[in-house]
């Protein structure tokens, strides 16, 4: 397998990082769709009604099978022993804290979307339900299941679908950090031509298309906001001021960097959504929306599977355009760009903590403001609004949750909070998106330079602001539709390449787990030398040296033999604390046989023996520990000799041989 450094990495320092093909190809889509749209309006409309009604009529059971094939995949992994790989090295570690990251997560994944239809979404089914009659206790019932189930697991499926497959292929195989790299099982280095360019292509628009429509729900509704406080117009030219002034926050979040800007605004964006739902949960019938949540949940349970396969075949409707079809093409549309995020804040976790934290956590947290907004939003419905939240939802179903607010106290404080919230998920939103599409036209590349985010940071704006003035809501719909056909094939293949690397994750993990042969290893090394290297603490200085006069001339002589042999090897010295053997293998999967230098704590017994000088400093001690492909192998050679290393790397050579004599009939497969 051949990683991306081999195939002309740049230099960090360079001011354009760039995958040509994808970046211009991306760009000039997206320019034209700008051009025609915003040149052309009254087409552009005429065209996008159109094309909503053929892709619904003729692929919405597609739509529907794809997203029931994600969630059984992503939690059968979860369940299986794929759950125990790691997303990353062996010894790799997350990088943010569990808040950190379940905030990031939050933010990313659909924190618009319930500001903009935590109240409407609700209400619109109580009083319209796709079948029977509004506006009674049924229909409630009905309306929270329906709610339930467009923002449930079945988002957060597709979401970790692409995830897993970035993080797996990025950070534990080392391929680029890119959709394509998801294929790499299916067609080998052929992802580095015109098919993987063809498929980041896609993967741009999809996230463009998906972003732009959130940006426009979230500015429809700040809109909304500021004509409810301060009697500002609610008009396209508004939506598309507050797009600008908005997009030029995102733009300053994005030159501070995913730590620095996207972090702290999603934290923040965490604590006002808190505030919100525990304002309205003290304020409102709070003892029912306990007892109602329990149940909102038991009947979402009960009820999945069934609602999971209903398209109202018997009954057809045009609800379920409007509704269903729309949510999963949105969060397919969505999943380049969130599951890249997610991966990108992900590196270190198991499949199976990974798949638990993005299915449970903000599910749960989800549900948690859907029966606070939505269940409270029913009960004022039936008593003391008496209609006035289901005309404003009929009227202009960005101002609900203002209409909402009236009802309780300090309403225009709260409002401005709701206000405040829209923004800051507007802003992590483009922030989030314009880096992953960075990435993504960079090949691959985790911190490429500034002006390429901001430019996409802008371009998203523009993108928004021509489907407010092609449509509004309904345009919005069909952008999200339509990105998402093309990108739904893209994840099916997606899911099986997954499941094929995973396969031959298995397979190398049975090669690892292989006996060495014993004249190989342990008899080589007599026991009083083991002995000796147990009770002694080299110092960094003596590894050093370890490193330069036994363990580089050892790995060349492995290297030049290989060369000998008609394969190409090298050795390389990473940095002054580690040298490095790969062995390629045209194709399949290199080997790597790393010596790295590491620090350790002495123990206690053995710091009388230590110099005081090595005492003060830290009381450290170091070993010259083995790291293959797959991660740190937790074992140290220091004080073998020259033979000895060669017979331990031709140990783990002759492993990384059996996996691939076991994954070549997989492969022919």
């Amino acid at each position: 397998m051949t990683t991306q450094s081999e195939h002309g990495a740049e230099d960090p320092r360079s001011r354009v990082q760039i995958n040509p093909p994808v970046f211009f190809g991306a760009a000039v889509l997206i320019l034209a769709f700008v051009i025609w749209g915003a040149g052309f309006t009254e087409n552009a409309s005429t065209v996008f009604s159109a094309v909503q009604d053929w892709i619904i009529s003729t692929f919405g059971w597609f739509y529907m099978f794809a997203v029931a094939i994600f969630v059984v995949f992503a939690i059968a992994l979860a369940l299986s022993s794929y759950g125990n790989v790691r997303l990353g090295p062996d010894d790799a570690e997350p990088e943010f804290t569990y808040m950190a990251w379940f905030a990031m997560l939050f933010s990313a994944g659909m924190g618009i979307g319930l500001m903009f239809y935590g109240v409407a979404e609700p209400i619109w089914h109580y009083t319209s339900p796709p079948t029977g009659e509004g506006g009674t206790t049924a229909a409630a019932r009905e309306a929270m299941k329906i709610s339930f189930f467009h923002w449930g697991v079945h988002a957060w499926a597709i979401y970790a679908v692409i995830a897993l497959s970035l993080a797996y292929f990025g950070y534990r195989i080392g391929l680029p950090l890119t959709i394509r790299s998801g294929l790499y099982p299916i067609i080998g280095e052929r992802i580095y031509g015109p098919i993987g360019h063809a498929v980041d292509i896609f993967a741009v628009l999809g996230t463009m298309f998906g972003v732009a429509t959130s940006l426009g729900l979230g500015v429809m509704q700040v809109n909304s906001g500021l004509s409810y406080l301060f009697d500002v117009a609610d008009s396209t030219t508004v939506q598309i001021v507050l797009i600008a002034l908005i997009t030029a926050m995102a733009t300053a979040s994005v030159v501070s960097g995913l730590d620095k800007g996207i972090k702290r605004i999603s934290q923040l964006n965490l604590i006002l959504a808190l505030a919100l739902v525990v304002f309205v949960l003290a304020a409102g019938p709070s003892l029912f929306l306990m007892r109602v949540l329990v149940q909102n949940v038991g009947t979402y349970l009960s009820d999945v599977v069934d609602k999971t396969f209903t398209l109202y075949a018997y009954e057809p409707n045009d609800w379920i355009a409007g509704w269903t079809l729309f949510y999963w093409a949105w969060w397919i549309a969505w999943s380049p760009f969130v599951g890249m995020f997610i991966a990108r804040v992900s590196r270190g976790r198991t499949i199976r903590e990974f798949v638990t934290g993005v299915l449970l956590v903000p599910v749960l947290f989800t549900f948690l403001w859907l029966t606070v907004f939505g269940n409270t939003a029913i009960d004022l419905e039936m008593g003391q609004a008496a209609g006035a939240i289901s005309t404003a939802v009929n009227e202009n179903i960005s101002t609900a949750l203002f209409k909402f607010l009236e009802y309780f106290p300090f309403s225009s404080a709260f409002s401005l909070i709701a206000t405040i919230l829209v923004v800051t998920f507007f802003v992590t939103s483009s922030d989030s998106g314009s880096l992953v599409i960075d990435i993504i036209t960079s090949g691959g590349k985790d911190d490429p330079p500034v002006w390429q985010r901001v430019f996409w940071a802008v371009t998203e704006g523009l993108v928004a602001a021509v489907l407010l003035l092609t449509g509004g809501l309904s345009a919005l719909q069909t952008a999200s539709i339509t990105a998402a056909l093309p990108f739904v094939f893209i994840m099916l293949f997606i899911t099986y390449g997954l499941l094929k690397g995973l396969r031959m994750e298995s397979m190398r993990r049975m090669s690892l787990d292989m006996p060495a042969m014993p004249q190989i290893r342990g008899a080589q090394v007599p026991w009083q030398q083991r002995l000796r290297a147990l009770m002694r603490h080299p110092s960094d200085g003596e590894v050093r040296q370890f490193l330069n006069t036994i363990a580089t001339p050892a790995l060349e002589d492995v290297a030049g033999e290989v060369r000998e042999q008609g394969l190409r090897a090298g050795v390389a010295a990473r940095d002054s604390d580690s040298v490095a053997l790969t062995v390629y293998h045209g194709d399949e999967r290199e080997f790597l046989y790393e010596v790295r230098l590491r620090p350790f704590t002495a123990p206690n017994f053995a710091l009388s023996n230590l110099r005081q000088a090595r005492a003060s400093a830290a009381e450290r001690y170091y070993r010259a520990e083995v790291h293959l492909l797959e991660g740190g192998q937790h074992y140290d050679i220091m004080g073998f000799t020259k033979e000895q290393v060669i017979a331990d790397v031709l140990a783990q050579y002759e492993k990384h041989i059996h996996y691939l004599q076991l994954v070549r009939p997989s492969l022919a497969a």
